[in-house]
């Protein structure tokens, strides 16, 4: 059953607990991406968003190239840890690489000239939109997620396995496999301290 906006948003959480059973097919996975990448908003409709969603073996690729990359900069003593989250990224189903298009936001930088600082200021803002638009597609499925951040370690081999043209900025990995633990307690601060209305 789906679920209204509000509960959607509201039990999108990180899940660290993965498996690799499917809960729809990958055709329904396409079409989510798809919807996202069509209709989340951008500045000045740059549609600069890039994805790249991988899946069953691709995705287990994706992680042993980030973790070959982290054997290289992790000291051997403290590697055990970082192998054990590794490899419940892993454990997930599939993983989708988020990108930004430079070309596209220097295409602005140099049409809009005014605006030029702050292009790749709402390219990551738009990127950091759609990656909550398909994680809580994604949760509303039955999928649980997490966000990751191995960029500058892994976006040269990533670049190179799958062909990802050099004008694609890869700004963050989402895992996401069927749920096979639940996410932790999580605090709120107060509201009154953060939201504010005037009247």
């Amino acid at each position: 059953m789906k679920k209204d906006f509000a509960r959607a948003i509201e039990d999108r959480r990180t899940y660290y607990g993965l498996s690799k059973e499917a809960v729809v097919s990958n055709e329904r996975i396409k079409e989510i991406v798809e919807h996202a990448v069509k209709h989340t908003p951008s500045s000045f409709n740059s549609q600069s968003a890039r994805v790249l969603v991988l899946l069953e073996k691709e995705h287990d690729k994706f992680w042993n190239i980030t973790m070959e990359a982290l054997r290289k900069v992790v000291p051997a003593e403290s590697f055990q840890a970082t192998e054990e989250k590794i490899n419940s990224f892993a454990g997930a189903y599939g993983t989708v690489l988020f990108y930004e298009d430079q070309n596209v936001v220097k295409a602005l930088q140099d049409q809009f000239v005014l605006y030029k600082d702050n292009f790749p200021v709402w390219s990551q803002q738009s990127s950091g939109m759609l990656q909550l638009v398909i994680w809580v597609a994604l949760e509303n499925e039955g999928y649980g997620a997490s966000l990751q951040h191995y960029t500058e370690l892994v976006e040269k081999e990533v670049a190179k396995e799958w062909n990802v043209p050099d004008n694609w900025k890869l700004i963050a990995q989402m895992p996401f496999g069927k749920p096979i633990s639940e996410p932790g307690n999580k605090d709120y601060a107060p509201l009154e301290e953060r939201v504010k209305i005037y009247k």
